[in-house]
């Protein structure tokens, strides 16, 4: 449904007119994924890794610096990223939608819930009119656990892991295909987040929806994703079944990943894992991956693809 092919994203080091274009500091480096029908792709790893630049082009809120990326819709449509005009842009916007991190950063506090809602029609390739528009409105402000009578209240009225209810509201609004959560989770408490994620998992299975599920917590995008790439500076390192990854990890910066964090039972390394050096140059401007054949993903069982970028850097 949506393939990434060497996909690179480079910010030049300085800014404004006099910015040298020969020096960059790479953010998504060579990344190849396909993400499949109906399934929900984790993308997890620390922050500045290139996991939110990721899901940013795929909406083209950012520009590619190289590669492609497709996505072919349920009804045998396809559009190329570099090639879209910005009808076909607002097209493909209205089927993939995007959910933020922050509800109260995302959400207009000027605005009622209803105009939020009907905001999310600004995508959808015609107006279906005010009596529908806000019959939908209510029909999914309920069907995210909201009451249609909170359609004139505004975002503060709320609390945190409501707003995230509405924003998956209006992210629901144009009848989409495909749901790009982005930390979704992060900034609501811990007793809130299991809800939000039991939501999502619902309206998955309700609407047939296929998810790409940004995250840093692996026990949280382990719970909720079909298969899970791990992303490290820039560089798809491993990907894999959410079960079979949890279980066993190939590459050292997943290693690294899965003990970093704390988990319950778990006895404490006497010898706590080191991250991945950046280059020994101390050049952030330099490719994460010199040699391109670093970035070839090699399977080591079914589904299971582990690259050689970064090989080695680890002492366990």
């Amino acid at each position: 449904m949506i393939t990434l092919e060497r996909v690179e994203k480079r910010y030049p080091l300085e800014a404004g007119f006099f910015a040298r274009q020969d020096r960059f500091v790479h953010a998504v480096h060579g990344l190849s994924l396909a993400v499949e029908p109906g399934e929900i792709y984790g993308l997890v790893g620390e922050s500045g890794c290139g996991k939110t630049t990721t899901a940013r082009m795929i909406v083209r809120m950012e520009r590619l610096s190289a590669g492609e990326i497709t996505f072919r819709s349920r009804d045998g449509s396809e559009f190329v990223l570099s090639r879209l005009d910005r009808r076909s842009l607002k097209e493909m916007r209205s089927r993939i939608r995007y959910i933020f991190q922050d509800p109260a950063r995302s959400l207009n506090p000027r605005m009622t819930i209803r105009e939020v809602l009907l905001s999310g029609y600004r995508y959808a390739p015609s107006w279906p009119g005010r009596a529908r528009a806000e019959v939908e409105a209510r029909r999914i402000l309920e069907e995210v656990g909201l009451r249609a009578g909170d359609l004139d209240r505004r975002p503060a009225d709320f609390s945190g892991g409501q707003r995230q209810r509405i924003s998956i509201a209006r992210a629901l609004i144009t009848e989409p295909e495909v749901i790009i959560c982005d930390e979704v989770v992060s900034a609501l408490d811990a007793s809130i987040q299991g809800q939000i994620l039991n939501l999502l998992l619902q309206v998955r299975e309700e609407r047939n929806l296929t998810m790409l599920f940004i995250g840093h917590d692996l026990a949280v995008v382990g719970y909720m994703c079909d298969r899970i790439g791990v992303m490290y500076r820039g560089v798809l390192v491993e990907e894999a079944p959410a079960g079979a990854l949890l279980a066993g990890r190939f590459h050292p910066y997943t290693r690294y990943l899965f003990e970093a964090q704390p988990a319950l039972g778990r006895p404490r390394r006497e010898r706590p894992l080191t991250p991945p050096p950046v280059p020994a140059t101390g050049d952030l401007t330099a490719p994460p991956v010199e040699d391109p054949r670093e970035l070839i993903m090699t399977e080591v069982a079914p589904g299971h693809r582990v690259s050689a970028a970064f090989q080695g850097s680890l002492e366990g």
